[in-house]
Order: C-alpha cells, then sequence, then structure tokens
C-alpha cells in the first residue's frame, strides 16, 4: 500500500506535504511520530520532528509545532497551539483554545483550563490544575451532645 501525499500551501506560498492520520484524519507531517493508537481531529496539524504517544487524542483544529512532543494519554482540545519544543507529560488535559507557547514543559498529570496561555520560554507548569474548579464544599456541623455552650 503506497502512502498518499497531500499538499497544503501557507500564507507566504510555502507548499508542505502530509499524510492524513488514519485516525482522525489529522494532518501529519512525513518526519513526524505518532502512535497509530493516537487520534489526531480532522483539520489539525502535527509537524515535522514531532512525537504523539499512545492514546493522545489531539482536537479539531490543533497544531502541534515542529520537535513538540506529547505523552501517551494526554488530551488536546480543539484550537489548541502548542509551541516549537514544548514538552508535555502523560495524562495530562489542555484545554480547548488554549496557547502553549515554545519551550514550555507541562508536568504529567497537569490539567489546564480552556482558553489557557502559556508564553514562550520555558515555563515549567507542574503538579494538578484542575480543569474544573471544584464547588466549594458545604461543611456540616454536628451538633454537640452534652456540653453548654
Amino acid at each position: 500500500m503506497s502512502t498518499k501525499f497531500e499538499s497544503v500551501e501557507d500564507d507566504a506560498g510555502k507548499v508542505t506535504r502530509y499524510v492524513r492520520h488514519a485516525n482522525g484524519g489529522g494532518y501529519v507531517s512525513p518526519g513526524a511520530v505518532v502512535a497509530e493508537s493516537a487520534r489526531i481531529g480532522p483539520m489539525s496539524y502535527v509537524e515535522h520532528g514531532a512525537v504523539v504517544g499512545a492514546g493522545c487524542r489531539i482536537g479539531h483544529g490543533s497544531w502541534i509545532d515542529r520537535e513538540a512532543k506529547v505523552g501517551p494519554r494526554t488530551v488536546i482540545g480543539d484550537g489548541v497551539r502548542v509551541g516549537r519544543g514544548t514538552v508535555i507529560g502523560n495524562r495530562a488535559n489542555i484545554g480547548s483554545h488554549s496557547r502553549i507557547g515554545s519551550g514550555v514543559l507541562i508536568g504529567h498529570g497537569v490539567h489546564l483550563h480552556s482558553d489557557t496561555t502559556i508564553p514562550d520560554g520555558g515555563e515549567r507548569v507542574q503538579g494538578t490544575r484542575p480543569a474544573v474548579t471544584p464547588a466549594k464544599s458545604r461543611q456540616h456541623r454536628r451538633p454537640t451532645r452534652g456540653m453548654a455552650a
């Protein structure tokens, strides 16, 4: 079976060839490494040198720039830009329409809200940041028995 390339021309007139990913139909550069079990959404681009791990889901219209690495089982929402050389750990969740700059390190299991912007420059995002801010829990106090106020 031969590989079918599709050519895409950018605004500057540069033509780049891509292969459609079998799972989702997104565009993958021949120099990128994308696991077969990853889902690359339609109109998403994975550029040359990028690595997308097993079980990842890349949403519609997202862009994974050159040399970026996306760990296994990471979910990237719709319309997300992941900058050049950025590393995203395993099981991370990046909300839709977020902008992650170049050279950023996002740790394992980190959850970022939709519309998050992280600038260029190697900022490290560690720990868990919930995708949804939990509602304040109500504290119920048990009445004290046998004690006078």
